[in-house]
């Protein structure tokens, strides 16, 4: 296994992060950690080459980061390079990021993060975040020996993400990134921009969720070929991030230990550019089926919004596409009937201001109803 730069640090790291974000649970509460199995996991990881464990002050209901603090004992702390982050939509004034911070170094039970992170970067937390002053609260902690790397993850789109990544000087970032999703949010073009100005790069989602690794239709899977005989759908997903030398470190969220011997195998077994011409010209055809089962054309353009009555047009299109594309419905649904409950579908009036706008000429308010039909039934 070679290890990886990290940017401009002399951070060197494996390819393979642990994310406390989906450990095991008792009873499916995700507050209430199967701490014993858990423990064995990280351990187990970080005794066979981990060096990369990510969390978050959010995670697992504010449990994950107190779970750690455990786990990391006995030396294990020492090993690794610790991440979490700093939750800018729990933060109303200057004072509350010391605050925020110093629950995360008393939960985790060490002195310092080495890479510190502002959580879920987009438009309107930046913002919001600037207006706070964070950089002068991030150099201040940075110099009394909190924290020693600054980074942010991001869910947007490329603008705002090269604007972000123009507007400080930041040490590293975190975005999501698989073989679907080399447009999605910054795509691929963000990734090399902040790369080429020194960014360590730490990949989220490389399964896009779990999606990548469930079954295919029979048609994809003959588009994959020989590479599917010889990989798992997982093996496939994560060998394809992993070909990308600009990439520093790859997240996986993992829930049993069969998914963190399998994840710590191949991160053994897979370098940078270990794919051919060919096989990547499988990845694509591949990418390009699946597209086919894409049931609106949208762009996410938002030239549509703001919806007059709070729909969420774009989101909307994206979590039914996406559904349909991975066969997901019965996961998605409940996610869909939490996240829209306020902006989903069935808040169309059928006003019609938004096919006016649609440079797609999408008929709208006809998908809107095929949205509220999937998930309705």
């Amino acid at each position: 296994m070679d290890l990886r730069n990290f940017g401009k640090t002399p951070a060197k790291l494996s390819p393979l992060g642990f994310g406390a974000m989906r450990l095991p649970c008792i009873n499916g509460n995700p507050s209430n950690i199967n701490i014993p199995l858990a423990t064995k996991m990280v351990r187990y990881a970080i005794d066979n080459g981990v060096n990369y464990v990510d969390t978050a002050y959010v995670y697992h209901s504010e449990k994950s980061e107190e779970f750690l603090g455990d786990a990391l004992s006995d030396g294990y702390r020492e090993k690794i390079y610790l991440a979490t982050k700093s939750p800018i939509w729990k933060i109303d004034k200057f004072e509350d990021y010391e605050k925020i911070l110093d629950t995360e170094l008393k939960r985790l039970k060490t002195d310092h993060i080495d890479m510190y992170l502002t959580h879920s970067l987009n438009k309107d937390t930046w913002e919001k975040m600037k207006k706070l002053n964070i950089f002068k609260f991030l150099e201040t902690a940075k110099k009394e020996g909190k924290i020693r790397n600054i980074g942010f993850s991001f869910h947007d789109d490329l603008k705002t993400f090269k604007e972000i990544v123009d507007g400080y000087s930041w040490d590293f970032c975190q975005m999501q990134y698989n073989y679907m999703d080399v447009d999605y949010q910054q795509g691929e073009e963000g990734l090399n921009y902040a790369y080429d100005k020194g960014f360590g790069i730490v990949i989220m989602e490389p399964l896009k969720g779990g999606k990548l690794s469930r079954k295919a239709p029979d048609d994809i899977n003959e588009t994959w070929g020989k590479l599917l005989e010889e990989n798992s759908y997982a093996e496939l997903a994560l060998r394809w991030v992993w070909n990308n030398p600009k990439v520093s470190v790859v997240l996986s969220g993992m829930s049993t230990m069969e998914q963190v011997i399998e994840n710590v195998k191949l991160m053994h077994k897979y370098s940078a550019n270990n794919l051919t011409e060919e096989e990547k010209a499988v990845y694509e055809k591949v990418k390009e089926k699946f597209l086919t089962y894409t049931k609106v054309d949208c762009t996410a353009c938002r030239y549509c919004m703001p919806c007059p009555n709070g729909v969420d047009i774009p989101g909307c299109f994206e979590f039914y596409n996406d559904s349909v594309m991975f066969n997901n419905k019965d996961q998605s649904k409940p996610m869909y009937k939490g996240w829209f409950r306020d902006s989903g579908a069935h808040k169309c009036v059928e006003c019609g201001a938004c096919e006016a706008l649609c440079p797609q000429k999408i008929q709208i308010i006809d998908k809107l109803k095929e949205v509220r039909e999937y998930f309705d039934n």
